[in-house]
This record gives structure tokens, sequence and C-alpha cells, in this order.
């Protein structure tokens, strides 16, 4: 399609030329031609070039997955549709919603992706990398135009996180119109109802770019609710060719009835049901940012990126186990009194990145190098005694709270890889990330010693990575690469439970590596990527049982024990032109993996127990994601069938669900059958049918052993949309 569009764009420019040569005296016969339609497809790459702005991603495995057009359900923001293509990605679903994307990969934790450096267009999104690296900011999948994401062996160029980096790429305005429109609205199960509004164009110099978003959703389950808002507004100016200069701010928000969670004999009756009808959960993020891309000179270019994460986490809840119910309370004649937390966010980021060509031995190299700076500042107030009401309110009966904290962080970064061509196939690149900073905590915790707050934890951690490129034929490569990464104590690692728990004040930083050797490529109709990798965790957090002076039991929170993680990843896909109107695309998305506690103890009752050689929780041996996809003409439609393993929920992998709470135990396999279909009316009217989990499997993907409450979250049986989509 694309060697057929640069063909017929040559035509027309010497077309030009001649006509432009025809003397004006001369007679021109004009005839309008019917319109002809040719279609056809290339193997695209499902991987990063070796450049990308600022970026290296030379002998990395890296991933990109268009959303444009795609059949996925993009309202409902089902993890399993949008990551169908990346091997080994595992998805918790928290809660039907679509309002947040969990997800992790190789046996790390899909916590709102806070094993990973989350971004949208270049900019940070996770809400305190230092206090509390989850990703509040919401932005809807109607907006993106496609999903990029780089494993941890590029993490000395973005951060030190263990995942890598997950960035979404929003939509951009039509740079050949001067107003463009979109509107994307979707209705579906459970009422939902969803419009997504989009204006952008070039006037001159400028751009500019926008979008307003409104959903809401009663719920799978009873007690559940969803109303969400984002908008975005994006201006950029270019006084040159060479420089751009973009302001943007994003802003997503939402409000979730959380319906509480259940325990094994509750999800075996109806797992539609509700133990809870007066929790509420409520973030309102802003990501205010400024981007300055400029290129000095043919060889040099420069990228500036201020932003920030502004905003608060907030949560009211009668925060019980399932078995707990939320009835009247007999000696007030009222319900019980919730808890209100609220977490305030204050994060800054400042990155400034070189990319610098040159010449060495005749061949190009490319050199990387940059700083990075993060003033935050985490505001924690929690345990706050609430309203007895069953509404949405944040208002306490008690001012004060029984924690309330500050977390202020303050660190920076300095990093460099590069890489060198050896000749036409092989190239290499080393690279290496210091960070130093501090982190400093004060305030109170009313069932805490004075003494033991503020405290300051500082970071210092040189880190090291390399790797190896062997372009093995023009449409095929291998690589391979290492890297170091780490994981900082965060503010939940720090503060004690109650006033049996105690932290280690010796407590260290998680350390670790990601290695991975991979063979990449395409073949007439097939693609392919086959990754091998190891990923390993030293120090991991955790707890262990103690006795002090008085023989007084005591829970110790400290460096536990190890974690490896080694698997393979393989995603092929076979397209095949059936006629000249039809596509059919077959794939597979497989991951087989181990992940291991090595050289771990944790805390059982009053004792510790060894469980080197115990699963690492949430982390399946097995997942894989099977689709076809049909093309005919402008319809198209996707059957896709997803398997996850049976995982744990803890690392003493324990089997039987604990009585009454389902706290932990076994989360059994699952596999789920989707069907999604697209249909291009006009170049102006679209319409998408989306049928998901078509066998309405009763499933659980987790069982959390802290927000949103221990024990089982069903995940959404049967469910149907339809969105139709208009474009101006």
């Amino acid at each position: 399609m694309k060697q057929f569009f640069f063909n017929s764009l040559l035509y027309a420019f010497a077309a030009s030329l001649y006509c432009g040569n025809i003397s004006a005296q001369e007679t021109v016969v004009v005839k309008q031609l019917d319109s002809v339609f040719v279609q056809t497809f290339l193997p695209n790459k499902t991987w990063l070039p070796e450049t990308s702005g600022t970026f290296l991603y030379s002998g990395k495995k890296t991933e990109t997955v268009s959303l444009i057009h795609s059949d996925v359900d993009l309202s409902s923001k089902i993890g399993r549709q949008l990551f169908s293509k990346i091997p080994g990605v595992f998805v918790y679903d928290m809660d039907g919603s679509g309002n947040q994307v969990n997800i992790a990969t190789r046996g790390l934790d899909p916590h709102r992706g806070w094993d990973l450096n989350i971004r949208k267009d270049g900019v940070l999104t996770n809400s305190d990398m230092y206090g509390y690296p989850a990703s509040h900011y919401s932005m809807p999948m109607e907006s993106i135009d496609r999903i990029e994401l780089v494993r941890g062996t590029g993490s000395l160029q973005y951060g030190a996180q263990f995942g890598g980096m997950l960035n979404y790429v929003n939509k951009r305005a039509d740079s050949a119109k001067i107003f463009g429109f979109e509107s994307i609205n979707t209705v579906g199960s459970y009422q939902l109802i969803s419009s997504y509004n989009a204006i952008g164009g070039q006037l001159g110099k400028f751009k500019y770019y926008a979008y307003l978003y409104r959903k809401s959703k009663t719920g799978y389950r009873e007690n559940e609710s969803t109303s969400s808002q984002a908008e975005n507004l994006m201006l950029e100016y270019s006084p040159t060719k060479a420089i751009s200069i973009k302001l943007e701010w994003a802003r997503s928000t939402y409000l979730y009835r959380i319906p509480g969670p259940l325990s094994d004999p509750m999800f075996l009756k109806d797992p539609r049901m509700s133990s809870k009808n007066r929790n509420y959960f409520s973030p309102e993020i802003h990501v205010p940012s400024l981007n300055i891309d400029w290129q000095i000179n043919a060889g040099l270019k420069l990228q500036f990126i201020a932003s920030a994460v502004l905003g608060s986490r907030n949560s009211v809840m009668y925060d019980k186990a399932a078995n707990v119910l939320d009835t009247i309370n007999a000696a007030t004649g009222q319900f019980n009194h919730r808890q209100v937390d609220i977490d305030n966010f204050n994060s800054y980021t400042y990155e400034m990145r070189f990319l610098n060509q040159f010449q060495i031995f005749g061949k190009t190299a490319n050199l990387v190098s940059g700083l990075q700076y993060m003033n935050n500042d985490l505001h924690r107030r929690q345990l706050g005694i609430g309203t007895t009401g069953s509404d949405y309110s944040l208002e306490l009966v008690n001012p004060a709270w029984g924690r309330d904290l500050h977390f202020k962080t303050k660190n920076l970064a300095i990093f460099a890889e590069g890489k060198v061509q050896f000749n036409q196939q092989l190239s290499v690149t080393a690279g290496l990330r210091y960070e130093q900073g501090i982190s400093q905590m004060s305030g109170q915790i009313g069932y805490y010693p004075i003494d033991k707050i503020p405290f300051d934890l500082t970071h210092q951690f040189p880190l090291l990575g390399a790797g190896i490129q062997y372009q093995w034929s023009k449409q095929a490569q291998f690589y391979a690469g290492w890297s170091q990464s780490y994981r900082p104590m965060i503010f939940k690692d720090l503060i004690p439970g109650s006033v049996y728990e105690t932290i280690d004040p010796f407590i260290k930083d998680v350390k670790g590596d990601n290695s991975e050797l991979g063979f990449r490529g395409s073949w007439k109709s097939i693609k392919w990527d086959l990754t091998a990798f190891i990923l390993r965790e030293f120090n991991r957090f955790g707890t262990i049982a103690g006795t002090d002076g008085s023989g007084v039991l005591y829970t110790y929170r400290t460096n536990i024990g190890n974690s490896i993680s080694k698997g393979l990843e393989l995603f092929i896909q076979w397209d095949q032109l059936l006629s000249k109107n039809t596509i059919l695309s077959i794939f597979t998305s497989s991951n087989i993996m181990r992940a291991r506690y090595v050289d771990a103890n944790v805390k059982q009752g009053s004792k510790n127990t060894d469980i080197s050689g115990n699963k690492v929780e949430s982390a399946p041996d097995l997942t894989f994601r099977n689709g076809l996809t049909i093309r005919l003409n402008k319809f198209s439609t996707t059957v896709l069938y997803s398997y996850t393993a049976e995982t744990f929920a803890d690392p003493l992998n324990t089997v039987i669900p604990t009585p009454g709470t389902g706290a932990v135990g076994l989360v059994p396999a699952y596999g789920l059958l989707d069907l999604n279909a697209s249909w291009q009316f006009s170049k102006t009217f679209n319409l998408k049918l989306n049928l998901n989990n078509i066998t309405d499997k009763q499933y659980f993907t987790k069982r959390p052993l802290f927000y949103p409450g221990p024990g089982i979250w069903s995940s959404d049986g049967r469910n149907f949309s339809c969105s139709i989509g208009i474009k101006l």
C-alpha cells in the first residue's frame, strides 16, 4: 500500500511539472476519471526503529501496536485486546469500568503499571516515581494512535524501572487541514455511554489538537458504577523547520463506586454480587508539559521536556474484609464510620536529551545523552474518620488523621548510551546511568513513636547496560541486551501498618537486571519476534517475624530475598491475500515463564518460612493470545482467544483460600473469547461492534492483598458495545 502511494505521488509530481510547461496558449483537454480504489499490504514492522526522536533502540526488544485501524474495544480499555500482540503482558482486571490499565510483564507487579515508566507522548505520567509510582492518569484509548513498549534493557535512557517504558502516542492534527473534527460515540452493556470529541488542524506555523471525553457506566456487579472525564489541549509552534515548541495540558478524573471484595463461596454463588455499597475511589490528575525539539544541525538533535503530575487520589471506604457486612450499627442506629484517605501529588520532572550522530571508521555512530531531574512532594493523609453516609464524601467527623505525612524527593540522573556500527551487519551499544537523590519523610503516625519520624533515605545508583544487534538479512535481525535496574523504597514500604510492625532501618532498595536475546523479522507474508529473557530482582521487600527483648512478637518489614523470572516470548503473524478484496491475518502472542523466589523468607504466623522455589505471585507460567482477522473491502472482523495459567496470591503459594475472606489462595486459569468487528462506510463514517467474553466465563485475575481490598474481584462476564465514528 505504501509503495503504491509513493509511486502515485511521484507520477503526480512528474505530471504536474510537465503540465506546468505547457504554453498557456495551448488547448488542454481535461477529462474527469472515475476514482480507483487499490488495496494491498506490506509486512509492516512491529518494533521501533533504531533511533526515534532522541531515543536509541538498537539491540533492544521493542514493540509497537497501532490502534487506528484495529478492531479492539477502545471504550472499555480491555487490556487483553489492547496488548494482544505483545507477548507476556499480564492483565489485572481490577474492575470492569475501563478507567485504568493494569499490566505487567516478566513476573512484575501489575498494580496500575507501577513497575513501568509510563508516558504519554514522551511525558511522564506516573503519579510519583519515588513515593507512589502507580499511574492514576487515565487517557481515553479513543485518543491514542499507537502504543509503544520498550522492555527493561532500555532503562538507562528513561528511568530504572524493571518493566521498561510504556508510551502512549496521542493522535495528532491533520496538517493538511485548518480544521478537522472527530467524534466517537459508544453505547453498550450496563448502561455504558461514552463520547469522545476532538478538533485539530494547522494554520501557518501553528498546530493545535484538543479533545473532550465523557463516560458513564453502571457496571457488571451490584453497587458498581463509574463516571469519568478527560480533556487534552495541545498547541505547537514551529518558527522554523528545525524548531518545534509544544505546550500541552491533559486532565483525567473519574469517580468509581467500588462493590467490594468477595470470598470464594460468595463468588461461586454469584460473582456479580457486592459486599460493600458505600465505597468510592476518585483520582483527579493534571499533566501540564512543555516540549522543545531542536534539530541543531544535521548530526545533533536536542529535546527538552518540563512536565508535572499534579492532583489527588481520594477514597472513602468501609475498608473491611468480604465477610464483614456493612450493616446498621445496632448501638447507633446508623452505618459505621468510613475511612477517608487522600494523596496529593506534586511531581515535577525536567529532562534534557541529546542525540548526536557522527562518523567512526566511516560508519555512522549514535550517542544519546542527557539528564533528568525530579522534585516531588507526596502529601499522604490516611485513616481519617469519615461520615456514616452512603454518598461520595471526603468529610471528616474528626479533623485528626491517623497518618499525616509528606514524602519529598529530589533526584538527579545523568545518562549516556552510544551505538557503534562495526560493519553493515553488526552494531554494539553500551551505556550508563547514574542516579543520586534523597527522599525525606516527615509528619506523624498516630500509633507510631514520634522519634521514628522524620527520616531520610538516600539514593545513589550507578547503572550499566550493553547490547548488540546483527542484521542477518534486510528483513531479519538478532538482538541481545543486558541492563541494570532498581526499584526505590516507596511510601507503602516505609509506613508501618500497625504498632506491631517495625521498619528495618537498614532496608535497601531493590536491585537487579534484565537480560534478553531475540530474533525478529519478516519473510514473505510472515513476521515474527522470538525472545528469551531473564529478569533478576535482589532484596525484594516483604515481612518476617521477630521478637523484641521481652519476647514480644512483632512484624519486621525488610528485604526478604531474591527472585528470578526467565522465559520465552513469541509473536508470529501470517498475512495472506486471499483475493483482491480479502486479507486473512492469523497471529499468536505467547509467553512461557518461570518466576521463582530464591534465598527468600517471609513471615507465616509467628514464624519465618523459607519460600525459595515458590512461584512469584501473579506471574503465570503460561499466557497466550491467538487471533484471526479477516478484512473484506471496508469490513474487518477479529476473533481473539486469550489464555492465562493459574497464579498464586501470596509468596507462600497458598492453595486453599482463606476462610471467609478469600484474601489468599489459588487464582484459577481462565480462557476468554472475544469478537470484534468494524465497518468503514466511507471516509467520514465508521461502525464498530464488540462482543467481549462470548462464553460468559466467570473468572478473576488476582487476589490483591491491599487496595481495593483483600479478596476476589470478579471480572466482567459477557458484554457488548457499539461505537459510531465520524471524521471530518
